[in-house]
């Protein structure tokens, strides 16, 4: 198939497409007249990497999983550097949640004090450290 249909299948644009090749994720054959042209294995990469894209993941974050489906596998997680970046980007996750439980902790608290406070009493502060 060429460019155009790929991207519609994909859901994407041709110039992202450009964008994974120019990467390394993607890579084009050409025809005798120059024109690209891709497989039903290119649609695949592209939906593992749309799906992860999805989920939060950054576009060199999706490198393991492409090179895994590359390989031949079935599934692009089912390699051990894909296994890694899945449990990096959870460690991430439990990160933020816990940053945002406290960040939450606190906003309730300045409220229950706003609330509380009586005409006239001291301004509320909201100490939000941790950003970054």
């Amino acid at each position: 198939m060429r460019i155009g249909e790929l991207a519609a299948r994909a859901g994407t644009t041709t110039r992202t497409l450009r964008y994974y090749e120019s990467r390394g994720l993607l890579t084009a054959r050409r025809t005798g007249n120059g024109y690209r042209t891709y497989d039903e294995d290119d649609l695949k990469l592209l939906r593992q990497i749309r799906t992860l894209q999805d989920c939060g993941f950054d576009l060199e974050e999706t490198r393991p999983f492409v090179e895994c489906l590359r390989a031949g596998h079935p599934e692009g997680d089912s390699c051990p550097a894909s296994l890694v970046v899945y449990r990096r980007k959870l460690a991430e996750l439990d990160a933020l949640i816990e940053q945002l439980t406290s960040v939450r902790a606190q906003v309730g608290a300045q409220l229950a004090r706003a609330e509380a406070a009586v005409p006239g009493g001291p301004e509320p502060t909201c100490e939000l450290g941790g950003h970054g």
